[in-house]
């Protein structure tokens, strides 16, 4: 008896340990019971009936699928080599078990499909240029098929584009005669651009002259003006006498010269004539 009870003992312990499971938080358990599907368990302390339950584990987690180079044909008939990486996550862990056998590997295969559909509506030098877009586009094409996995696409990204040899060829004599052109505009603009600073600083040189020698002519009228002005200043003050005496002065002047017409103001005979009075009333006188 006691041989029985401990073998029954046992076999309860392998039950029990066969009974729980404890489901990670990135985890999932999708039951089937009598092979009908009953739902998702987790994550923490899950409790099943041996022999009756069975459990496929769902993991949450992102993954990454690497695609290797596949040769698609461009719209314009340009055998092209692309490579790119898949990023998937579950979100419906009983769909993911239920409705595709290896979602991994069913997206493998079409997103190689894709990839050639994608790329054969696109021109060479789209496919070359615009590289976002057709991440974009693989990643919506994609995510409508899996969708019904319960597989979410989060990202697509193209890692290396290898178009032929002689695109190549073309591509970088093409980069170089682009390189030679901006050369050559940058060297034409900087003569371009010297060019008007020169005339520039001619121009403003030429103007800085021009109001120099204005203010030097409106500097030296106003020295003349204000020259006249104490010359007439002066003039108030001189009375008769004095300009008489001056007149006489010019005459002793004129009468060293050698020549023989001279000509006066008729102003001269009047300032002469109170000379002549008194020359006149001092001969009289003796």
């Amino acid at each position: 008896m006691s041989a029985i009870l401990w073998g029954g003992l046992v076999v309860l312990g392998l039950l029990a340990m066969m009974s729980i499971k404890i489901v990670p938080e990135y985890q999932r358990l999708v039951l089937f019971r009598l092979g009908a599907c009953k739902g998702q368990l987790g994550p923490g302390l899950v409790l099943i009936i041996p022999m009756i339950d069975q459990v496929v584990m769902a993991d949450l987690r992102e993954i990454y699928l690497e695609i290797p180079s596949q040769t698609c044909i461009t719209r314009d008939n340009a055998p092209i080599g692309i490579d790119f990486l898949i990023y998937l996550k579950v979100t419906n862990p009983v769909n993911s078990v239920v409705q595709v056998r290896n979602f991994a590997g069913a997206a493998q295969g079409i997103a190689m499909t894709t990839l050639r559909a994608v790329v054969g509506d696109i021109l060479l030098d789209d496919v070359l240029a615009k590289r976002e877009e057709i991440n974009t586009l693989l990643r919506t094409k994609l995510d409508e098929v899996t969708e019904r996995w319960g597989v979410k696409v989060t990202t697509v990204e193209i890692r290396e584009i290898d178009p032929p040899k002689d695109v190549q060829d073309a591509m970088n004599k093409q980069m170089a005669a682009e390189r030679t052109r901006r050369a050559i505009v940058l060297e034409a603009d900087g003569k371009k651009q010297y060019a008007i600073t020169v005339a520039e600083g001619d121009r403003q040189s030429k103007i800085l002259s021009a109001e120099g020698d204005r203010q030097a002519e409106i500097l030296k009228a106003e020295g003349h003006a204000k020259a006249l002005e104490n010359i007439f200043a002066a003039a108030k003050l001189v009375d008769d006498k004095t300009i008489s005496l001056q007149y006489l002065e010019t005459l002793k002047v004129l009468g060293q010269g050698a020549a023989t017409k001279y000509i006066f103001p008729m102003e001269f005979v009047d300032f002469l004539k109170p000379i002549a009075e008194r020359i006149g009333r001092a001969t009289v006188k003796s």
